[in-house]
């Protein structure tokens, strides 16, 4: 059965898909009371990619969001496709010192579209998901992602716990975060072959994913609260990775 059209919205998420993954946009809907820079940019594109241009009013664009903030602009675009195994390979025989993020179960769509905006911002080669039990690439996750749904490759995988070992045998190593952690983030190497592995949201990494890490790392707190935002927590251990990977 073919998957039906979904609708993208926000500037970020339509430019992106316009830049990126042209041909998967059907048409876009653009409110007329917005004639600024960065709308005109999005018309430019997308008559470049030979795309239709509906121009509509404010109502309609709060409809088809469902009230969240489409800044103007929203696309009809295919659904957004994860990649596979095969796909990861293809990157690992492509890298000299590959850059993975692995979320362990992460479901809220929020989460995943931070998680992949940080992704980008740190240069990592690929976000690796299970199947089942996660977020996919939603409309939700494009916008929250800003672009980098379209940027950073989303794979995912039947057997996480499979795929855990593979790397391994590739010579990546696996650093989980976890709250029982012994070893500070700051104080584990993480220059080389990498994959920082992240929980799910409050039950955090699944026995089998656990094990299969070879450190456990904590991010020390200091305060009150004694854990952050799977998002957040993602956000601090990848910029740790990418200051000890330039200054290594």
């Amino acid at each position: 059965m073919k998957a039906k059209p979904e609708i993208i919205y926000g500037l970020h998420a339509v430019e992106a898909a316009l830049k990126y993954q042209p041909a998967d946009v059907l048409e876009i809907w653009q409110d007329t009371q917005r004639q600024d820079d960065r709308i005109q940019n999005i018309v430019t594109l997308a008559k470049k990619a030979g795309v239709s241009i509906n121009r509509t009013n404010r109502e309609t664009l709060d409809e088809q969001s469902r009230g969240q903030r489409h800044q103007g602009v929203s696309a009809s675009v295919r659904p957004g496709k994860a990649g596979t195994e095969k796909d990861l390979d293809n990157i690992l025989q492509q890298q000299d010192s590959p850059f993975f993020l692995i979320l362990d179960s992460v479901q809220d769509p929020h989460n995943l579209g931070a998680c992949l905006r940080s992704a980008d911002g740190a240069g990592v080669h690929a976000v690796i998901v299970p199947k089942d039990r996660a977020a996919g690439l939603t409309a939700t996750v494009r916008k929250v992602a800003c672009g980098a749904a379209e940027s950073v490759p989303l794979i995912q995988v039947t057997n996480l716990a499979r795929t855990l070992k593979d790397l391994k045998k590739q010579g990546v190593w696996l650093v989980g975060l976890a709250g029982e952690g012994t070893q500070s983030l700051y104080e584990c190497d993480l220059k080389g072959p990498l994959a920082i592995i992240m929980g799910a949201e409050g039950e955090g990494l699944r026995r089998l994913t656990r094990e299969s890490c070879d450190f456990l790392v904590k991010i020390p707190m200091t305060g009150r609260v004694e854990s952050l935002n799977v998002s957040v927590a993602t956000g601090v251990s990848l910029f740790e990775a990418v200051r000890q990977r330039n200054n290594g």
